[in-house]
């Protein structure tokens, strides 16, 4: 039963993402916003809901445990496996914005984290600074978007073609495929969580892995889905967004509620999304691109974690 449910998860998680992903870029275009800040905004967002749903869940139910593992373990994994088959897939193009501000501010917070985890827990004042920064964020995104107004140059090409769906159209499809993504994650993270308890799994194996793998599939299958139908910006900025996303909103809004254990073994795993943050940044640098060398190195890495996880 619990196979047949993450079966039913996948498909709902791979139809979902193809809806989000159309009504995504045909509102972006319609409302002459680049792809880039919708992938940093509504696709990251709608992604890391089950991230959100998880930690929050956790976190009422006295397990906040759960909740370090679930972010830390799916930022590692949207960068390490996401891009890392996304871009061995497909060539990402990236643009100077998400080198120059967005990724060194990944940087930073995770290594805030991990300085505010330092004392054993993410206490309510820390939530407080988390939220303050998540704020300032969005008044970023504000800005660019304001910023872009619609004459990225890579869209000067075709100002005049209007898409051929309608705004209500693309908002019912982005829906439809947000509510079909979080579903399917539920059904995969439940069922998936349920077999590794029957095999003996450890809980922090189990967040750091398993719920961390099926919180991240939206993020994965999205940035896939976006890559191959030319959307390289959606892919790369859902997965920088949403990274951010989980740290300040997610950890924010749990350490508001309860203070959130932080156990010294997550520290090695903070500093592991550190470096993969670190990782991302550098292989970007070079050319504004992600290519397969790239992907290969950040696949191999998250094998080496993934063989320290099992000792």
């Amino acid at each position: 039963m619990h196979i047949i449910i993450l079966f039913i998860g996948f498909i709902l998680l791979m139809k979902g993402a193809d809806f989000f992903v159309d009504g995504a870029c045909a509102i972006a275009k319609r409302f002459g916003i680049s792809e880039m800040v919708i992938g940093l905004t509504i696709v990251a967002m709608g992604t890391s809901l089950p991230e959100a749903a998880v930690s929050l869940a956790a976190a009422w139910k006295g397990n906040a445990d759960i909740s370090v593992g679930n972010v830390v373990g799916s930022n590692i994994l949207n960068i390490l496996i996401i891009l890392g088959i996304t871009s061995v897939i497909t060539e990402l193009m990236i643009q100077k914005n998400t080198i120059r501000y967005e990724m060194p501010f990944l940087i930073l917070i995770t290594a805030v984290l991990l300085f505010m985890g330092m004392d054993g827990e993410i206490a309510f004042y820390e939530g407080i600074i988390f939220w303050i920064l998540f704020l300032v964020y969005l008044g970023y995104l504000f800005k660019i978007s304001k910023k872009e107004d619609g004459k990225d140059p890579m869209e000067e090409e075709e100002p005049t073609k209007k898409p051929e769906t309608s705004v209500l159209k693309s908002i019912v499809f982005t829906l439809i495929g947000l509510v079909m993504i979080i579903v399917g994650s539920n059904f995969a993270v439940d069922a998936a969580s349920s077999i590794a308890r029957l095999i003996g799994l450890s809980e922090r194996f189990i967040g750091l892995t398993i719920v961390a793998l099926g919180t991240s599939l939206p993020e994965l299958v999205t940035s896939v889905t976006a890559a191959r139908k030319g959307s390289a910006d959606i892919a790369i900025g859902n997965i920088v967004g949403s990274n951010i996303f989980n740290i300040l909103f997610v950890l924010g809004t749990t350490a508001l509620i309860i203070s959130v254990p932080f156990r010294i073994q997550f520290r090695v795993d903070t500093m592991i999304a550190v470096g993969a943050a670190v990782l991302l940044w550098i292989c970007s640098m070079r050319n504004c691109r992600l290519g397969r060398k790239a992907g290969t190195v950040m696949l191999l890495t998250y094998a080496g974690y993934f063989m320290y996880l099992l000792k």
